[in-house]
């Protein structure tokens, strides 16, 4: 298991545990990162990463991106 913000571009992975504080798991479940779901990480501009999940496009910070763990 490793952080969001480590996988490479076009990898794509399992979303395994969401961490962080309950208003950051609730904010980033209600944009579609849960548990058992599929991400991919798209690109990376400007120290964000673009990350597609349940066929949307989301823009996240690597901070964010680091309570999101997959494998």
């Amino acid at each position: 298991m490793m952080p969001l913000s480590l996988s490479s571009i076009g990898e794509e992975t399992m979303i395994r545990k969401i961490g962080g504080s309950s208003e950051v798991r609730s904010h980033l479940q209600d944009m579609g990162f849960v548990p058992g779901g599929e991400v991919k990480v798209v690109s990376e501009i400007g120290g964000n990463i673009i990350v597609s999940v349940k066929e949307s496009r989301v823009a996240l910070s690597k901070e964010l991106a680091s309570k999101i763990f997959v494998g």
